[in-house]
């Protein structure tokens, strides 16, 4: 026979949905990007302003234009982050915007020395790659790239055109070399860019999973378990020396028959705490909690040699801790439980047993049987802990001592052989 758990009772980890202030970061990131917008606005005025080109309405009504998009997509970034097509159509508007830039630049006079193809266009094209890179969307950040290239280098062709150079012409003219080496500078970057966020993507996305997958498994394995596996341990069942307690409250049946949900919750809670603390400083795992009983294990899924002496000092702590739970309990004229402790040493099989969509981890073998059995047979001698002898035998440290009574050749209810044990 072995002890398994309902869903209710396996430990489960923290709950994986995010914080309240957790889209904090995020909607940050997202106002930041609107006012990269905004400079990338604040450059084409300045350029206006002080720049040396002919100006011309068109170019008045490109910077108005722009700015109200600006404006726009800041007030829906704040009113409404949640509207799917805001990002791509404000990615294509800054791709668009750039092109115009570009291509009115090349207009203004001939392609030479003299007249530098981008230099507000240059500035502004990189600070809204920038811009589409805090997205964090590779579609978003190829789809402005691509376009932004594939029209500068576009433009180059126009302005070569406009000054009269054929190819063979402008592949040797050292202006046009200039100019084309900023287009493939901004491909360069572009590239780099799109890079990175792929790989951060992919690396979100990776968290993601896991986080699915550990909380998935938190679904039906205690903490110590999910960590394992989530280290790719191999949690196979297999056969190992190992220790197994089992501590319940008495009575609590009865207590609960009249008990108020408010105390039944302090007194579960209160229980739990005390033997979970104590279990986990002595280097053990709470396999499972069973209602108003743990279960905890030694030697699983970490063994050390001094599974044993730990389980043992585990045990004598929690018949003193749990002592003084109970006294201050009825102090607070608060329903005090005593509670019963079994604790037995065997070989067992223990690892994750799978069982169609319900994989559970658990341990398996008259261990475990015995264990709860003993936990069982401490309220027939009056005693809050009965070790058996094999798991006393196993010890080795010297400094655990107790004024323990002995007794040969018990019956334990539902084994066949008696065990030789003893309790406090």
């Amino acid at each position: 026979m072995s002890i398994h758990s309902t869903d209710a009772d396996v430990v489960r980890l923290p709950n994986s949905a995010p914080a309240p202030n957790s889209a904090n970061p995020v909607r940050l990131r997202v106002i930041g990007s609107e006012l990269l917008r905004l400079v990338a606005v604040a450059v084409l005025m300045g350029n206006f302003v002080l720049g040396s080109y002919t100006r011309t309405p068109t170019h008045t009504i490109l910077i108005i234009v722009y700015l109200v998009f600006t404006l726009v997509s800041l007030f829906l970034t704040v009113r409404r982050p949640d509207i799917s097509w805001r990002l791509p159509l404000f990615v294509l508007v800054d791709a668009i915007a750039v092109l115009i830039m570009l291509y009115m630049h090349a207009a203004q006079g001939p392609f030479d020395h003299s007249h530098a193809l981008t230099p507000a266009g240059l500035v502004v094209a990189f600070i809204l790659l920038n811009n589409a890179a805090l997205s964090s969307n590779t579609k978003l950040v190829a789809w402005f790239s691509g376009i932004v290239f594939a029209g500068w280098l576009a433009v180059l062709v126009v302005a070569g055109a406009s000054s009269g150079l054929v190819l063979a012409e402008a592949l040797l003219d050292p202006d046009f070399h200039r100019e084309l080496g900023l287009a493939l500078s901004f491909g360069a970057a572009a590239l780099a860019v799109y890079v990175i966020v792929r790989e951060t993507a992919d690396t979100r996305d990776k968290a993601a999973i896991a986080q699915r997958g550990r909380s998935n498994l938190a679904r039906f394995f205690s903490p110590t378990v999910v960590e394992q596996l989530a280290d790719g341990d191999d949690m196979r069942l297999e056969r190992r020396r190992i220790a197994v307690m089992f501590v319940d409250l008495r009575g609590f049946t009865s207590f609960a028959e009249s008990a108020s949900s408010e105390q039944m919750r302090h007194m579960l809670s209160e229980f739990r705490d005390i033997v979970s603390d104590v279990v986990v400083r002595h280097g053990g795992a709470v396999d499972k909690y069973l209602g108003d009983g743990v279960m905890a294990v030694f030697g699983h899924p970490a063994p050390r040699e001094d599974d044993a002496d730990r389980a043992l000092a585990c045990a004598l702590e929690l018949v003193q801790a749990l002592e003084q739970w109970r006294e201050r309990e009825g102090a607070a004229g608060r329903p005090a439980l005593k509670a019963g402790i079994g604790l037995h040493a065997g070989t067992a099989l223990a690892g994750v047993l799978e069982a169609g969509c319900h994989s559970e981890y658990t341990v398996l073998g008259d261990v475990v049987n015995v264990a709860q059995r003993l936990q069982a047979v401490s309220k027939s001698v009056g005693a809050t802990l009965v070790v058996s002898a094999e798991l006393r035998h196993a010890t080795h440290s010297p400094g655990l001592v107790a004024s323990w009574r002995e007794a040969k050749q018990v019956d334990i209810p539902g084994r066949k052989l008696p065990l030789d044990i003893a309790y406090v």
